[in-house]
């Protein structure tokens, strides 16, 4: 072989590497209450960093999911052809219990065991968003208790059935939610999708729906403006309602829901995202008339959480991709993972990503505690929620080009799996509520519960730092300032992450990780970009906890 034709200093292929390896996440795991579940989330794990589930992945989302309005003899159809791979992989999300499982498990932390699985379960992100409205669809559907008992253990089955058909006579179903339209985007409210009501009692909802992910799921929660009838408690009726709408009624025949195309987006390939038409389709009410937000606030809340997980998740693959390539590749006679700049921008990567887990899980922690009745996580969640949201999604984006520029040009090809990392990265900031609305969302909590506030701050005076206790001064005086505070909305949010983020790793995180968050995202001696961690920082023990193993 020639010389040149000689394949040397390049990292080989990240493959059979565990993401349950990451200390960040175990530790969280067993803290927020889900310690029962630790082999569980290493089995799948091991599932997702497996070549055969990467490949799944690869296949998933090159091959994108083609839409089929009509058959071949013309009769209308409104289905949607996914790669075989995208099958495998919602099968393994569905039998391993990442979406609905956990309303059928007593078990305290059986949400937290969920979204640590979700955390591991790392091939392709786009099958999650099925997955992710399976699992928070339950609590809205619960608004409906006849609806709710027949469906719910569908909702919760172990059993992956993309066939479509009538729901009751499948092992197992899959959820979505319609609500955005083209006039309104965030703002619901705007929605002018109708719903009239039938004389027997069923809604026939006529309208456009401008982003509908994942329609191929059996049934859907859909907002639409009900024109009256439904007499509530309230002595009104009619305005914007939750419905639901399956995508095959119970006769066997095809519901009046057309899909009119299918986005072109920037990345989350492997998930068919749809514009979808009413035209007099058949759907149940959920909840009373006019209380619609209401009943789907839940739902929303749960898929943000999940929002919150896959941008932490997010950036533990990066800085595992980076890691790995920095601990083969050698540049200017010693390996990249030796050489003090590079230290510091992975070490500064990895701060940001333990940070981000340790507060997506304190929230999922939250979350179970608060679906069993506890008062107080339940405000925690309601504000500390809409913070994370907005700010751990935000910080996805260029946590994902630092780690894709540690791999220098290697990270922009394809192969590499950044490029694909890097589109993703954005689309959890703008799912269920762009920055904007999660940032004001923060301050709707503080309205509307202003107990929360209390809890809040109750839960930072946990952690004892002086600088901590700093921000956390600067923070009350800035809540206690109502003057001009929506425009101050976003740096109100990022201000409660880092309060919360910093509080977590005082108390439960590694002492070196702790004092670079500190030091650096707290003290300000940091600055514009990843890798300006100041001197006299202990990186050591950070690198070490990121290391890609074996």
């Amino acid at each position: 072989m020639a010389e040149t034709h000689v394949v040397t200093n390049q990292a080989p292929p990240l493959l059979d590497h565990n993401p349950a390896t990451s200390p960040a996440l175990m530790e969280a795991l067993v803290r927020e209450g889900g310690g029962w579940g630790v082999d569980e989330v290493t089995e799948l794990g091991a599932l997702g960093g497996s070549a055969r589930a990467q490949r799944w992945g690869e296949l998933a989302d090159r091959n994108r999911p083609v839409l089929h309005t009509h058959d071949r003899y013309g009769h209308r159809v409104d289905e949607v052809e996914f790669d075989p791979a995208y099958h495998e992989l919602m099968n393994v999300a569905v039998t391993h219990g990442l979406h609905g499982a956990p309303w059928a498990d007593d078990r305290t932390g059986s949400h937290v065991v969920r979204a640590a699985k979700t955390s591991v379960w790392t091939p392709e992100p786009g099958h999650i968003c099925p997955i992710s409205m399976t699992y928070a669809v339950v609590p809205a559907l619960r608004n409906n208790s006849e609806l709710a008992a027949r469906y719910e253990p569908l909702l919760s089955s172990r059993v992956y059935d993309p066939e479509l058909k009538v729901p009751d006579t499948k092992a197992g179903i899959t959820a979505g939610m319609s609500m955005t339209e083209k006039q309104g985007g965030s703002d619901v409210r705007a929605g002018t999708t109708a719903a009239v009501r039938n004389a027997d009692g069923t809604y026939a909802l006529t309208g456009h729906k401008w982003f509908t992910s994942a329609p191929m799921c059996d049934v859907f929660l859909v907002l639409a403006q009900a024109s009256g009838g439904e007499r509530s408690d309230r002595g009104k009726s009619g305005g914007l309602s939750c419905f639901f709408l399956p995508r095959v009624l119970p006769d066997g025949t095809r519901n009046r829901m057309f899909l009119q195309r299918l986005k072109d987006k920037l990345g989350n390939h492997a998930n068919a995202s749809s514009e979808v038409e009413y035209d007099g389709a058949t759907a149940w009410l959920v909840g009373e008339e006019g209380r619609g937000v209401k009943t789907i606030i839940e739902m929303v809340n749960l898929t943000r959480l999940d929002c919150t997980l896959g941008s932490a998740t997010s950036m533990r693959t990066g800085l595992t991709r980076a890691i790995h390539h920095a601990q083969h590749r050698k540049a200017f006679g010693a390996y990249l993972i030796d050489q003090p700049l590079m230290r510091n921008v992975l070490a500064d990567l990895a701060v940001e990503a333990e940070a981000a887990t340790m507060l997506a899980m304190r929230m999922a922690g939250a979350t179970d505690r608060a679906v069993r009745g506890d008062e107080r996580e339940s405000l925690l969640r309601r504000i500390g929620l809409a913070a994370a949201k907005y700010w751990v999604c935000k910080r996805a984006t260029p946590h994902a080009a630092e780690a894709m520029e540690c791999l220098g040009g290697n990270g922009y090809v394809e192969d590499s799996g950044m490029p694909r990392l890097y589109r993703e990265a954005p689309l959890m900031g703008i799912w269920e509520g762009s920055g904007n609305v999660s940032a004001l969302d923060t301050l709707r909590a503080m309205a509307t519960r202003p107990e929360c506030i209390e809890v809040l701050f109750d839960e930072l005076a946990l952690a004892q730092d002086p600088r901590l206790d700093a921000h956390v001064g600067t923070l009350k005086a800035q809540l206690g300032d109502l003057d001009g505070i929506e425009y101050r909305a976003r740096k109100i949010a990022e201000d409660i992450s880092l309060a919360l983020q910093g509080a977590l790793l005082v108390r439960h995180g590694h002492p070196a990780v702790a004092e670079a968050f500190l030091t650096s995202r707290l003290s300000g001696q940091w600055g514009g970009a990843f890798g300006t961690l100041p001197a006299g920082l202990d990186l050591g023990p950070i690198l070490e906890r990121a290391m890609v193993k074996g």
